[in-house]
């Protein structure tokens, strides 16, 4: 009987026992997770603390979501900066903002500060994971996506200088420098011309169709017409043919953001994904319309690539053409080239200049348009000097010898800068010096601001491109006469040290490559179309412009579909 029991409670352990271990598997496995779960979260409390310990105790608003934070204030961008100058007049010309899920950001306001971070920029400061995501879903991993040199490649200091030039970013740029060289730009000026003067024809043309003198066009699809195959003819050598009609993927994706809708839930993954990268690759109905952007002008691009790479081989290529966009691509694609850039980043590199030469320039020429019908006296000035000066300006004219071409041009860059905002990451601890002391939270006058490693920072361009303390009273106004003499410039706005005074083109290793081309092209088609036609708002001088969605902030006249912009033009007699 006992030797029964002994048996019995023996199979009762062991039967016991194999359901506990059955039991704890998972239970092992559910903590393991929860440990490395903590483990990650004590991580980033420690990454946190050391921030906010190595970081000054900045003033700012406060946060009305632990979600969002105040991102809802900020969306969109081009809006957000009036909001960013009120909070710069309330805590002082650097301060810091509630982001999402609990995280803050430093907000440069003060001229020495954006200085000294556009110095250090790719190096100190470096793209953020969600814009390193977002970039690469655009374009790839070309010129806007390369930090300095990577940082798991990243090596001593003293190694890194007797290396030389192994910085991703200085290589790329190094290889297209001479496409944007004055002499380049010169040689171009031909094709600015031939854009313009080939959408005049075709004005000319609507203008005789209705009978009068007058008709109502609509500017922004023309702007981009003329932008698209500018970019094509002088970066390429492709004729895309929009001027003439012939349909293009890129023009009808365009045209598909500009219809889009903001919805609350597309915006709430927008600020999210800031924190949680990973969320930029949520399909959206504008993530669907950026990867089908991306595949059109990655096809593009493929094409013009491989008819570039076949003439060069045929030995058809001429030392011109070598100098081109696309030619010194393709030189720098070869295996011997010293500044070699691999396919994809042929292929990248291609899609960001094909890009940014039709989308900023489109959006440009249009706020131009829109500028000077709302201020005729302008327009009629601009006129008599461009009338006066005689026949089409050569590139160096334009450069020196309209003063008033120059001031319109710079103004629209000044107020309606396409990117109006630049946000980064810190990759090391740092001292940022201010051109006039602010209060920290704690109450201490401090005139620089200690930064930690891992701290998230912005510019908003639009603000201090606009910022009446740095512009004076009239800083929201469209006053080209600033522009004339060095007494219209105030003395803080001396203080930014990007091109003529202004963020429009950034500033310091990431300086727009491209600025003279793009400022030469502004002034050629805008030249053309003020010595020749009139511009008038449709609805009259009260016409309300606000702004629209596209890959970059559009303007638009309030009420249209779209980001349209129809205004009635008239041939000047």
């Amino acid at each position: 009987m006992s030797s029964l029991a002994g048996t019995s409670i023996e199979f009762l352990h062991k039967l016991q026992l194999e359901k506990l271990i059955a039991l704890t598997r998972p239970v092992h496995f559910v903590d393991g997770a929860c440990a490395l779960a903590a483990l990650y979260a004590l991580v980033k409390a420690i990454h946190i603390a050391r921030r906010r310990l190595k970081t000054t105790s900045l003033r700012g608003p406060a946060s009305p979501s632990f979600v969002f934070g105040v991102g809802k204030k900020l969306v969109p961008a081009t809006e957000a900066a009036v909001q960013y100058e009120a909070w710069a007049e309330e805590y002082g010309a650097v301060y810091e903002i509630p982001s999402t899920l609990g995280q803050r950001r430093i907000v440069l306001c003060d001229p020495r500060a954006i200085a000294h971070f556009y110095a250090r920029e790719t190096w100190t400061y470096v793209l953020t994971p969600f814009d390193m995501i977002v970039t690469e879903i655009i374009v790839g991993k070309g010129l806007l996506w390369a930090q300095g040199e990577s940082h798991q490649r990243r090596v001593s200091h003293s190694v890194f200088h007797a290396r030389g030039s192994t910085h991703d970013m200085y290589r790329q740029r190094k290889a297209l420098t001479p496409a944007f060289s004055n002499a380049a730009i010169r040689r171009l000026t031909s094709v600015f011309y031939d854009s313009a003067y080939k959408a005049k024809g075709i004005w000319d043309s609507i203008i005789e169709s209705t009978d009068g003198d007058s008709a109502i066009i609509e500017v922004q699809t023309w702007m981009s017409h003329i932008s698209l195959d500018t970019i094509g003819i002088a970066g390429f050598s492709h004729d895309f043919g929009s001027l003439d009609g012939k349909p293009t993927s890129v023009t009808e994706i365009f045209d598909s953001f500009g219809k889009s809708k903001r919805s609350a839930l597309n915006t709430s993954i927008f600020l999210l994904a800031q924190s949680i990268p990973i969320l930029a690759k949520t399909p959206t109905s504008r993530s669907k319309l950026v990867k089908k952007l991306n595949k059109s002008v990655g096809e593009i691009t493929d094409v013009l690539l491989a008819r570039t790479r076949k003439e060069k081989e045929a030995g058809v290529i001429g030392d011109k053409d070598e100098k081109s966009i696309i030619g010194l691509l393709i030189k720098a694609e070869s295996e011997d080239a010293e500044l070699h850039l691999s396919p994809e980043e042929v292929r990248a590199q291609a899609k960001v200049l094909l890009l940014a030469g039709y989308e900023t320039m489109s959006i440009s020429l249009t706020w131009a348009l829109i500028e000077i019908a709302l201020k005729p006296e302008v327009q009629t000035k601009l006129r008599e000097e461009l009338l006066e000066f005689g026949a089409d300006p050569t590139y160096d004219q334009l450069s020196s010898s309209l003063p008033y071409l120059d001031a319109v041009v710079h103004e629209i860059l000044r107020l309606h800068p396409p990117v109006p905002e630049f946000r980064r990451v810190a990759a090391e601890d740092d001292v940022v010096p201010l051109s006039e002391p602010i209060r920290t939270k704690s109450g201490q006058l401090v005139d620089h601001i200690s930064v930690a490693k891992g701290s998230n920072l912005v510019i908003s361009i639009a603000c201090v491109n606009r910022s009446a303390a740095i512009w004076g009273s009239d800083a929201k106004e469209f006053k080209p006469e600033r522009w004339l003499d060095e007494e219209g410039i105030p003395r803080k706005a001396k203080e930014i040290q990007g091109h003529r005074h202004l963020l429009t083109f950034v500033d310091g290793p990431r300086t727009c490559l491209g600025k003279g081309f793009a400022i030469a092209e502004f002034k050629t088609v805008l030249l053309v179309l003020v010595k020749n036609f009139v511009f008038e708002m449709r609805d009259g001088p009260e016409t309300k412009i606000e702004t629209g969605r596209g890959v970059l902030p559009r303007p638009k006249v309030a009420g249209e579909e779209g980001a349209r912009v129809p205004l009635r033009v008239r041939r000047f007699e």
